[in-house]
């Protein structure tokens, strides 16, 4: 695992830089995960292929530093994100993200387009508001989720997401539900659907129907379904995911 000091974040940043082949592939995981929790196993299936693939744990997540005084809205780990793709010198990269790190991808694209040879998402956060999750979280204080509400969270979850959780600081998760709540102007959806750069949307089969999938599809940009998975189908089906990144980038 490499890192670098984010001037942003002003706290070390933790990512993993997998060889390989060909334009590489970002990864942006979502709310309390971890990049490198969840994506190794995506990377090393035979149908990803051998793509050079950058794994980031954003800053308050899995190996990467957690300072009590950054914001960590989605617009702040956007900048982080590209940060790290100076930092590698990245003139031309993929770019995935999952959930609310689908929503950070959106943004990041949105301030480096010319470097995006695709925009791939799965189940973002298109609308301020957040999800069920992200929702439950902010509707506590701050305070009331960093002493209590984050370590019962975490007794009850029994997924695999409990290990990533597990190294996630309770002050960022609640900023980032917040941040998620609070949305931004132009809004996700009305900025993925805007950019002018090849993209597609990624949703899991348990989790249709859903408005947003059918919006997207509507206005004709590619839809992607991952057959038996929901929401979290890095583990639920990481064949399928791997196999859907990997004809993504093949066909741009």
């Amino acid at each position: 695992m490499q890192s670098f000091i984010s001037r942003h974040a002003r706290c070390r940043v933790r990512y993993h830089d997998l060889p390989g082949s060909g334009v590489p592939l970002l990864f942006i995981h979502g709310l309390g995960c971890a990049s490198s929790f969840e994506y190794p196993r995506i990377y090393a299936d035979p149908a990803f292929g051998s793509r050079r693939s950058v794994l980031i744990d954003l800053p308050g997540s899995g190996y990467s530093e957690k300072p009590d005084a950054f914001d960590y809205t989605t617009s702040d780990q956007a900048a982080v994100a590209a940060e790290l793709v100076e930092h590698l010198g990245l003139h031309r990269f993929y770019l995935y993200g999952h959930s609310m790190g689908g929503s950070i991808a959106i943004q990041l694209a949105a301030l480096m387009p010319a470097k995006i040879a695709g925009l791939i998402v799965s189940e973002p956060n298109f609308k301020a508001g957040g999800g069920m999750f992200s929702s439950g979280v902010a509707a506590q204080s701050e305070q009331e989720f960093v002493n209590k509400g984050y370590y019962d969270l975490l007794a009850a979850e029994q997924s695999p997401w409990a290990g990533s959780l597990l190294n996630t600081s309770p002050r960022a998760m609640w900023r980032e539900a917040s941040s998620l709540v609070t949305g931004v102007s132009p809004s996700w959806d009305d900025v993925f659907i805007t950019l002018q750069l090849p993209k597609a949307l990624i949703f899991g089969e348990h989790s249709l129907p859903d408005k947003d999938f059918e919006v997207i599809q509507a206005a004709g940009i590619q839809s992607i379904v991952i057959p038996n998975a929901g929401h979290s189908m890095s583990w639920e089906n990481p064949a399928g995911l791997a196999r859907a990144l990997a004809a993504f980038c093949g066909n741009q």
